[in-house]
C-alpha cells in the first residue's frame, strides 16, 4: 500500500520524536539504513523509516553494530517473511548474550577483588591506628 502525504514526516520531526539529532539520522541514511525520498534538498520520511529508526536505536541499545543491523535489514528487504532473517537475529542475540554474560562474570570478579582490597586496606588502617594509640 502506498503511503499518503499525511504519513510523511520531516527529518526535524523525526529527530524530535526520537530525541536524536538530524545529523544522526543523516548518518544512518549514509550508512544505507534509512532511505528517505528526496524532494530537492528536503528529505521525506515515511512510516517504514520510523519503524527502521526504532529498530536501529533498539539494536544499538542491545549492542548490535550498524553493520549487523544493516545485514538484518538486507535479509528483510530480500524477503520480509525470511527465516534467514530470524535465524540471523537468533545467532546475533546468542552472541550478544554470551558477551554480556562474560562481561557480567568479569564484573563480579573485579567487584570481589575490590572488596578484598578494601577489606585489607581497612584492616591495615585499623592495625595502624591501634598501634598509634598503643604508643
Amino acid at each position: 500500500m502506498m503511503s499518503t502525504v499525511d504519513d510523511t514526516i520531516s527529518i526535524g520531526e523525526l529527530a524530535k520524536e526520537f530525541d536524536i539529532t538530524a545529523r544522526a539520522i543523516r548518518f544512518y541514511e549514509e550508512q544505507g539504513l534509512l532511505h528517505p525520498i528526496r524532494n530537492g534538498q528536503q528529505r521525506i520520511y515515511y512510516a517504514k523509516d520510523r519503524i527502521r529508526l526504532t529498530l536501529i536505536l533498539r539494536g544499538k541499545r542491545l549492542g548490535f553494530s550498524l553493520a549487523e543491523i544493516k545485514n538484518v535489514f538486507a535479509l528483510y528487504d530480500i524477503n520480509p517473511n525470511s527465516t534467514a532473517q530470524l535465524e540471523k537475529m537468533l545467532i546475533l542475540t546468542e552472541q550478544k548474550r554470551a558477551i554480556l554474560e562474560q562481561q557480567l562474570t568479569d564484573i563480579h570478579t573485579v567487584l570481589s577483588e575490590l572488596n578484598d582490597v578494601e577489606m585489607r586496606c581497612r584492616e591495615e588502617l585499623q592495625g595502624l591506628s591501634q598501634s598509634v594509640i598503643g604508643e
